[in-house]
């Protein structure tokens, strides 16, 4: 009775909008009973005046009306107090309830598959991202070390990229200390999920409380729970443990593994892979973001066993101790090492690279992917090609260039092998921009 009266504290907002919806519902209930009253006569066969059914329709329909002008009103208040600055509800609703698109799946890790995702999210709501679970550099690196969690870094980037929210939430997430000692160097959103992950008991809970907060389209799942370790073995023998000191050595990479060997799979993250429309494996580094996930036997088997088609896209540039050296079809040739030669059927390759570009990174030691056709034939993957790149000073890939080429294949995909995919919102021709397969 005390929390009764507490809704009925003068100022609340709420008082009049329940009243006028409670008279509404006692109108149209007055309504009923004359009309009931009015054909319960009438089938024995005594008359009444004619007004009596126009009261009864205009009461039904006139509660109606106050009714829903009171609940409407009401919701509003209770959702202002819940959410200050709300969406508009069919927004919100369209948002959570209608899932458009095909179902895609993105395999990778880093700043790449953030990249992807961030274009991705306008051509489809059913998009699933599987992340690596093996950083152990910068702020993921420090806190896997201090409080042994997982690393939180990627995770973050896609959570992110797949956002909804306001561009505030976004940028509070992404936001890095700059002062201090124990701070520095932290992003807020990598302190907020390891926070979370304590409170709730894993990663994996503390993502799905994450993702409600930024509004995230899709979902982000890590490849697997357990912490892993990357181990190399160069080709002069040597064995390097570690994600961010395999990308600091400097020798050619022969193999790599990880510890623990045959880690689980989270089972979300192989059910999503089995109900894909499409897999994308990439943009990313190839052994220290691709790598880890194939390295998870149970998530291998899920897409060797997919029907659906499986792209894989290609760097643009090589890496300095990582793939030095390396062409299209060398990449296509780790990636059948770790996981089978039918890993791939597709590559989405840069179709060129500006000249001032090229000079540039020349000076870093990093060079073009140069694309070799007839090895990738010889390989059995097909190859297609377009202008990935955005227009800065730097070669990153362009979220909608990159999103749109996707759109583009899987459309030709699906014209020609009849395969049922769920439409795109928007079913566009394919793009003069993009060539056949090569």
């Amino acid at each position: 009775m005390h929390t009764l009266f507490r809704w009925l504290t003068p100022g609340m907002g709420i008082k009049r909008w329940l009243f006028l919806s409670v008279m509404g519902l006692l109108t149209v209930n007055g309504g009923v009973i004359a009309l009931t009253y009015y054909f319960v006569r009438e089938i024995r066969g005594r008359s009444t005046t004619w007004e009596l059914p126009t009261i009864g329709i205009f009461c039904v329909l006139m509660g109606m009306v106050l009714t829903a002008l009171g609940a409407r009103r009401l919701l509003r208040e209770v959702v202002r107090v819940l959410h200050p600055a709300p969406p508009r509800l069919l927004d919100a609703f369209y948002r959570q309830r209608s899932k458009r698109g095909p179902k895609l799946v993105a395999i990778g890790g880093g700043t790449g598959l953030a990249t992807l995702l961030r274009g991705l999210k306008e051509y489809s709501d059913n998009i699933t991202a599987i992340v690596a679970m093996a950083d152990n550099g910068g702020s993921s690196g420090r806190l896997r070390e201090e409080l042994g969690v997982l690393p939180p870094g990627d995770i973050r980037h896609c959570l992110t990229a797949l956002s909804g929210e306001e561009e505030l939430m976004t940028k509070l997430f992404d936001y890095r200390f700059k002062a201090g000692t124990t701070l520095l160097g932290h992003s807020f959103g990598n302190l907020f999920l390891t926070a979370m992950a304590d409170i709730t008991g894993d990663l994996e809970q503390a993502i799905r409380a994450s993702s409600r907060v930024l509004a995230v389209r899709g979902q982000v799942l890590p490849a697997t729970l357990v912490p892993l370790e990357l181990v190399a073995l160069l080709e002069d023998g040597t064995i390097v443990r570690g994600e961010s000191q395999i990308t600091e050595s400097k020798g050619r990479i022969a193999a790599v593994r990880c510890e623990p060997e045959e880690p689980a799979a989270l089972p979300e993250a192989v059910r999503a892979i089995q109900e894909a429309d499409a897999i994308i494996i990439g943009p990313g580094s190839l052994y220290t973001s691709i790598a880890p996930n194939l390295l998870i036997p149970e998530l291998t088997d899920a897409l060797l066993s997919s029907r659906a088609p499986r792209l894989y896209i290609c760097n643009v540039m090589t890496q300095p101790g990582e793939t030095d050296d390396f062409k299209v079809s060398d990449h296509v040739k780790a990636l059948q090492q770790l996981a089978g030669p039918d890993i791939v059927q597709f590559v989405l390759v840069n179709e060129d690279l500006p000249q001032r570009l090229l000079e540039k990174y020349e000076v870093k030691g990093q060079y073009p992917v140069d694309y070799d056709p007839e090895t990738c034939v010889g390989l059995g993957v097909k190859v297609l090609m377009a202008p990935l790149l955005d227009e800065g000073d730097m070669v990153r890939h362009d979220p909608e260039a990159l999103s749109r080429a996707i759109v583009d294949w899987l459309l030709r995909v699906r014209r020609e092998s009849g395969a049922k995919i769920l439409p795109f919102p928007v079913e566009a021709e394919l793009s003069a921009k993009t060539k056949g397969w090569l």
